[in-house]
């Protein structure tokens, strides 16, 4: 089993993969799309959450989602087939650093794949690149709210406070609009849902070759959440518009 057959299987109780809970997603997308027939890109969109709720939300949107996981944009097809929003809906199979779209974005999501691009800083500035004048970009990622142990920041990476983080996206020509600070219970649903998906999966499954790991997987994690990074770790979702043309 890969790591991405264990991330699919440890998002299986929770749809978005971060720590939001659905009001959260639904204000934040509300605040973020301009218009109910905008376009919407998502850099990193795993199966496709975010851009399915904008999509079953607004009637006359569209939306493109680009991901390197196969499973996942298959998922998000069959989803939207489902859902009847398979005609509004394009996805890319390709390095969403390397994304090329022929027109642009009213609103640009990246939520929780900052690592793909080499940081936030980046991701905002591949974000831009596709952004329509007067667009918007919702940006999630992680940041501290104590000073972390070394093993913290060498599990996590170089993250920031929330008020440097702020600092860091102002300075680079961004303005924020709006936001959502995860709550310590969104935080630990999403740890509980992520362990416990995978760990039920394994009990269900004991005559899977894969079982034993994604049970050790499952109580490894729990245990760097519980001891290592859960009085330390925040995640922040950001709307932000560009401060000048």
């Amino acid at each position: 089993m890969n790591r991405e057959q264990i991330s699919r299987l440890a998002h299986t109780d929770h749809p978005i993969a971060a720590p939001l809970d659905d009001d959260a997603v639904r204000q934040l997308l509300e605040r973020g799309i301009p218009r109910g027939d905008a376009r919407v890109l998502d850099l990193g969109c795993g199966g496709g959450e975010w851009l399915l709720r904008a999509l079953a939300t607004y009637p006359r949107l569209r939306a493109e989602g680009v991901d390197t996981s196969e499973s996942a944009l298959a998922h998000a097809r069959r989803t939207a087939r489902v859902l009847g929003l398979q005609e509004r809906l394009v996805l890319h199979h390709e390095d969403a650093t390397d994304f090329a779209a022929p027109h642009a974005f009213d609103l640009v999501v990246s939520v929780g794949a900052t690592h793909a691009f080499g940081g936030l800083l980046a991701t905002l500035a591949a974000a831009r690149k596709h952004l329509a004048p007067g667009g918007r970009v919702l940006i999630g990622d992680g940041i501290w709210t104590h000073e972390p142990s070394p093993e913290a920041v060498e599990m996590l990476g170089d993250l920031a406070d929330l008020p440097t983080t702020m600092d860091r996206v102002i300075s680079d020509g961004w303005t924020p609009v709006d936001g959502h600070i995860s709550t310590r219970r969104e935080l630990d649903d999403y740890e509980w849902a992520w362990t416990g998906s995978l760990a039920s999966w394994a009990l269900d499954h004991r005559d899977d070759p894969d079982s034993s790991q994604a049970l050790a997987a499952a109580t490894t994690h729990r245990g760097e959440w519980l001891r290592v990074y859960r009085d330390v770790f925040g995640f922040v979702c950001l709307i932000l518009r560009p401060t000048s043309d």
